[in-house]
């Protein structure tokens, strides 16, 4: 395998496939990254058995072939080098010989034939959406995965392809996020399946703000495939989260007695700073609506006080209500409207945190001191 790559082509390859490399396996040849040098494009593949990344770049080929590399030092060479373009050589035991410049580097590599294979997607249910669609529904929901490692189901992001809708949700059962978007979902196309939190973590780093994703879906994986025109081409694939999601839809209040708007920026930073006089005893904040004035306060006896008030357009009775201030702040900071809808009905039930757009948020109440 010969061929010359520029330096920022083989940099963004790297840095795309390179997360799901374990630095610490038993199986060497997960440390490595495979590279397929095909006619004028270099593919890259890395995986942890779990989730593979795998993504093309452009390259010229003077010779095809297949290898794998040590990733992270590969990568690690490659940042350092001055040049704009890099010359690899592999020869026949997986030597690669990497010339730029001055700079001359030998690495050891592995067979190809022992990286793990790619699974196969024939008969998988598909549907195709914008990336930054995709992108900013993980944003409203992957927050709320739980990481309680006893609930394992909980411990990913619900999809649900149904009723010309996709649909995401997150909860770790002290509140849950939801969110959905319309799309053309046909018949034998309608699925439910559970990504895991690390997957997750993935496709919010990799989605782009152009381009498409389809999404297929096997037996016990989901690939997501991710283009556009003169974007890199990435391609993940991950086990599924086994096990039966629950009935989420339980959770959500049908009703609520007040619907308090609020300026979400204004409340961002007065949750923030109330967030400074709580403890790990005393974590929450009260929030107190009266007639157009909102009074938060947090009260940690080890620390001291805090007290804020806004005013807002509130006509209903007196209400008083506790929440785990990140919980709140966590939804806040995932939404770029300025405008969100708090509904509530008393102290002890559920509050719906909504917006102008499909997006609920469901946080349970903490007790009051």
């Amino acid at each position: 395998m010969k061929l010359t790559i520029a330096r920022e082509q083989l940099i963004n390859g790297l840095q795309a496939v390179q997360n799901v490399v374990g630095s610490r396996t038993t199986l060497p040849i997960l440390s490595n990254v495979l590279l397929q040098a095909e006619q004028g494009r270099l593919g890259l593949t890395a995986t942890d058995l779990d989730v593979s990344i795998a993504c093309g770049v452009e390259a010229k080929v003077e010779k095809v072939g297949v290898t794998t590399l040590p990733a992270r030092r590969l990568f690690s060479i490659v940042r350092e080098l001055g040049t704009p373009e890099i010359e690899l050589e592999v020869d026949e035991k997986n030597v690669c010989s990497l010339t730029a410049g001055a700079s001359f580097f030998k690495v050891n590599g592995l067979p190809a034939e022992d990286f793990p294979p790619r699974p196969g997607f024939a008969d998988s249910k598909r549907v195709a959406l914008p990336q930054d669609k995709v992108k900013g529904m993980l944003r409203r929901t992957a927050f709320a995965v739980s990481n309680d490692e006893a609930r394992y189901v909980l411990n990913g992001l619900f999809f649900s392809l149904r009723e010309h809708k996709v649909t995401l949700v997150a909860t770790d059962g002290r509140r849950l996020a939801l969110t959905d978007e319309e799309v053309d979902i046909g018949a034998e196309n309608q699925t439910e399946f559970i990504v895991p939190a690390k997957t997750v973590a993935e496709l919010s780093r990799l989605l782009q703000d152009k381009g498409e994703v389809e999404i297929s879906v096997g037996d016990n994986q989901v690939a997501f495939d991710m283009r556009g025109e003169g974007l890199l081409n990435i391609l993940a694939i991950s086990k599924l989260v086994e096990g039966t999601y629950p009935n989420y839809q339980q959770v959500i209040p049908r009703e609520s007695k007040e619907r308090i708007p609020l300026v979400r920026e204004e409340l961002v930073q007065a949750l923030r700073r109330a967030e400074l006089m709580t403890s790990e005893k005393s974590n929450s904040v009260k929030l107190s609506f009266t007639r157009n004035t909102l009074a938060i306060t947090a009260n940690a006896p080890e620390i001291g006080e805090a007290r804020e008030t806004l005013a807002i357009n509130y006509k209903g009775p007196d209400l008083a209500v506790a929440f785990n201030p990140s919980f709140l702040l966590d939804a806040l900071k995932a939404l770029d409207n300025d405008e969100v809808f708090l509904e509530l009905s008393d102290e002890l039930s559920p509050g719906v945190l909504k917006v102008n757009g499909p997006f609920l948020y469901v946080i349970m109440p903490m007790r009051m001191n």
